[in-house]
C-alpha cells in the first residue's frame, strides 16, 4: 500500500507534467488516500483538467474537489482571501515550519516575519506563495537564528566540502560573521563557485553567502 507522502508527490508531480494546468494555483492534501485539491483558478478547464490528472495517480481512493474558478477582475482577491490562502500554502510545503512563521496581508502585498533555522526554510516560504493569484509581492523578512558557534559552522561547511568531489576544498576559504559565510580563493569552473555556495547555505543557521571565490582557467 502507498503512502499519503508518495501520493501527494505523485500528484503534484502530475499538476506539474501538465501543461493546462497552473500548479501554483492549487493546494493538495492526501489523508489516507483521499485527495483534497484547494485554490482559486481562472478557468473550469482548468478545474477539469487538475482533477482528470489527479484521478490517473495510483494509489488515489477518491478525490475531494474544492477548487474555486475565478475570471478576470474576480482574480482580485480581498487581503482576507489572500491570507488564508497563503496560510494554506505554507502548510502544504513540508519545507517550511508554518509555526514560527507570521503572515501580513496589506493591500495584496505579503509580509513574513518570524525565525527558522535553515535558510532553505525561508527560501521556500517565499517561493511557495509568491506565483499565487492576487499576490502583488513578498517581502521576505523571516530571520534565521544561529543555533551553534561560528567556528563549529566552518567545520561543518569544511566536511561537507571535502566529501565532494569536484571541490578543492584547499583552495577555498571560510569565514564565518556571526550567521553569515564569506567564501574566497580560487576554483576552476563557475559550477565549482556555484556549488562551494549552495553547500554553504545548507548549514544550519546561516542567513547570507558572500561568494567572492575567483574562477581561474
Amino acid at each position: 500500500m502507498r503512502s499519503d507522502a508518495q501520493i501527494k508527490q505523485d500528484v503534484l508531480d502530475e499538476l506539474v507534467f501538465q501543461p493546462n494546468v497552473d500548479e501554483t494555483q492549487i493546494g493538495v492534501l492526501v489523508d489516507e488516500g483521499i485527495v483534497t485539491l484547494t485554490g482559486i483558478v481562472d478557468g473550469y478547464p482548468k478545474k477539469y483538467a487538475a482533477r482528470n490528472a489527479v484521478s490517473k495517480v495510483k494509489g488515489v481512493r477518491a478525490i475531494a474537489e474544492d477548487l474555486v474558478v475565478k475570471h478576470g477582475g474576480e482574480l482580485k482577491n480581498t487581503d482576507q482571501e489572500i491570507a488564508k490562502l497563503v496560510a494554506n500554502f505554507l502548510e502544504w510545503n513540508t519545507a517550511v515550519p508554518e509555526k514560527n512563521i507570521l503572515v501580513e496581508i496589506r493591500n495584496g502585498f505579503v509580509y513574513l516575519t518570524g525565525e527558522v533555522d535553515w535558510w532553505y526554510q525561508k527560501k521556500a516560504a517565499k517561493e511557495s506563495i509568491k506565483d499565487l493569484i492576487g499576490i502583488k509581492g513578498v517581502v521576505n523578512d523571516i530571520v534565521i537564528k544561529p543555533v551553534i558557534k561560528p567556528e563549529e559552522v566552518k567545520q561543518k561547511i569544511s566536511q561537507a566540502f571535502k566529501r565532494l568531489a569536484n571541490l578543492d576544498v584547499e583552495n577555498i576559504r571560510i569565514d564565518i560573521i556571526e550567521n553569515r559565510v564569506r567564501l574566497s580563493g580560487k576554483v576552476n569552473s563557475i559550477k565549482e563557485k556555484e556549488e562551494a555556495s549552495r553547500v554553504a547555505y545548507n548549514a544550519l543557521g546561516i542567513s547570507e553567502v558572500k561568494n567572492e571565490i575567483e574562477v581561474v582557467n
